[in-house]
């Protein structure tokens, strides 16, 4: 979809990524998350998460039989996009929304918050993984009724 058709963005656990910034550069100023300790690059260099780390971390909240089934089918992350550096983000020009994950062991729920805060999003916060969209459904689809509420419909 052309940006130009997008009315607001919903963020729901996720990096809030700023001009110049790429995502290793912000994954290495801090301490390792726990969900991201043992994360494999493969031959071909893709990123994985290890089934240790994807359930008891990154999943923490969902049921541990679906959290595997989420760990079987994970898509991998190109090792190349942590060195990707982002351009404009949609966010300085669009409303954004965003859900903090209060327990989520992937992205550091202070992190999340100082995203938010910087694209003067406006934010909630869940206790939740960083899936919060499996395990907290409801919460993530109100988020998304009401941000779509307050924005008009592009044409």
């Amino acid at each position: 979809m052309p940006l130009s058709n997008v009315c607001g963005l919903v963020y729901i656990a996720a990096f809030g990524i700023d001009a110049g910034e790429s995502l290793g550069a912000l994954l290495s100023s801090g301490p390792v998350t726990p969900a991201l300790v043992h994360m494999i690059t493969d031959a071909r260099g893709f990123t994985w998460l290890s089934e240790d780390d994807f359930v008891n971390h990154f999943a923490h909240d969902v049921d541990p039989a679906k959290a595997k089934i989420m760990f079987a089918v994970q898509q991998a992350l190109a090792g190349s996009a942590f060195g990707d550096v982002m351009g404009v983000p949609a966010w300085k020009s669009l409303p954004s929304w965003y859900m903090v994950a209060t327990q989520d062991q992937a992205i550091p729920p202070d992190a999340e918050r100082m995203f938010a805060k910087r694209m003067n999003a406006t934010t909630v916060e869940i206790p939740s993984s960083h899936v919060a969209m499996v395990s907290h459904p409801n919460e993530v689809a109100q988020l998304i009724k009401k941000a779509a509420a307050a924005v008009p419909v592009a044409t």
